[in-house]
């Protein structure tokens, strides 16, 4: 193949792939790479994970690519993990909702070791019947009905973990958890390759990772735009009292100080009432209270 068949090849491969993309399906060509069923499986998972605009979403196709990958579950659910906090974020078939409720509440099981051990290896227990590791819910689970289970790791933490305040004013912190398969018989699982469901937890761990990265982006932009303008609204009050009351910048600072605190008002709402309605109260564009 000379130089300029190979540009031309390139160019039909890259033209092939990205109106793939582009359109939500499946290259046309392999272009001497063919692709296997489970190639292709995973290959159509990535391109839904990237367009996927929330945890919800993310979740949501991992279940559904789950259900495909191992049809003989009962049961297949995430858990996500937050500080100490444990939630059943996303479930899907026949098995009972209470098998992922026990292990929040007994805050033990396949789940809660997978989420909390922080690495890819998969927790698996072949019959529960002869389990040890789970003395109250192992019992349990086999009375819902559970005869396997096979649970991994979902990592999705990106940086340095900061607890999300309450007004929404930095990153909630990043979520980890655990994909967990469930199935009525004991060896149900057995034929399940591990390295494969590891293979998309990965997938969901790093699409979980994208879409809070763009999360905290745009809240991080939000919370910058406000501080902007809040900055500005401030700085509008102080020069219409230092106009009107003749006085420096810091003596009117303090006075929409003081008047933020006597009426339990946030200073940036004082401003801002300054700033826009300072010619309505026209000779009273100080606040009240602030006579000097």
């Amino acid at each position: 193949m000379d130089e300029r068949q190979w540009d031309a090849d390139r160019d039909r491969f890259v033209r092939d792939w990205t109106d793939a993309a582009t359109e939500h399906r499946e290259p046309l060509r392999d272009h001497g790479f063919p692709l296997g069923p489970l190639g292709r499986q995973f290959a159509v998972l990535t391109y839904s994970l990237l367009d996927a605009a929330s945890v919800g979403d993310v979740l949501g196709q991992i279940v559904a690519a789950t259900v495909g990958l191992v049809p003989r579950a009962e049961r297949i659910s995430v858990v996500l993990r937050t500080g100490d906090r444990f939630d059943v974020a996303a479930a899907h078939g026949p098995g009972p909702a209470e098998i992922d409720e026990l292990q929040r509440k007994l805050q033990e099981g396949p789940a809660i070791e997978a989420a909390k051990l922080g690495s890819p290896v998969p927790v698996l227990s072949r019959d529960l019947s002869t389990e040890r590791r789970w003395a109250r819910w192992a019992p349990a689970a086999r009375e819902l009905g559970v005869g396997s289970v096979l649970s991994t790791h979902l990592r999705a933490r990106i940086g340095v973990d900061r607890p999300g305040s309450e007004n929404g004013s930095e990153p909630a912190r990043a979520p980890s958890g655990a994909l967990t398969i469930y199935t009525r018989e004991p060896h149900g699982l057995d034929d399940v390759d591990p390295d494969q469901v590891l293979l998309l937890a990965t997938h969901a761990s790093l699409a979980l990772a994208a879409t809070h990265a763009g999360t905290s982006a745009q809240l991080m932009e939000t919370n910058l735009r406000r501080a902007v303008d809040s900055r500005d609204v401030i700085g509008q009050a102080k020069g219409i009292l230092m106009a009107s009351r003749n006085i420096d910048a810091g003596a009117a600072f303090d006075i929409l100080r003081r008047t933020s605190q006597d009426l339990n008002v946030k200073l940036s709402d004082i401003a801002e009432t300054l700033a826009t309605r300072h010619h309505e109260l026209g000779s009273q564009a100080t606040p009240a209270g602030t006579d000097s």
